[in-house]
């Protein structure tokens, strides 16, 4: 059972990371320090989307839209840390 909580909290510590690299790349991306015609960068942010969308599109759809901040990366991070946070709990 710890074993299995540990493997857990790593995928979902490696979930946040994914989750902080796409938002500094779209930054970069966003203030142009990085142009767009950076096409390995423009692989890795793609690459990022890819895996992450699966996951945050439930949560788009249930928090209001806001405009033009995305609020899903956030809320994603909230809620892996409150899974990590209960499993650690029950594991004691």
């Amino acid at each position: 059972m710890d074993a299995l909580i540990q493997i857990i909290v790593m995928i979902t510590n490696a979930i946040v990371m994914l989750v902080i690299i796409q938002f500094v790349i779209g930054l970069l991306f966003a203030f142009n320090v990085i142009n767009r015609s950076n096409e390995f960068m423009t692989q890795v942010f793609n690459s990022i989307n890819a895996l992450l969308e699966p996951i945050l599109r439930p949560i788009r759809k249930l928090i209001p839209n806001t405009g033009a901040i995305d609020f899903s990366p956030l809320v994603l991070i909230l809620l892996l840390n409150a899974v990590v946070i209960v499993l650690t709990s029950i594991a004691r």
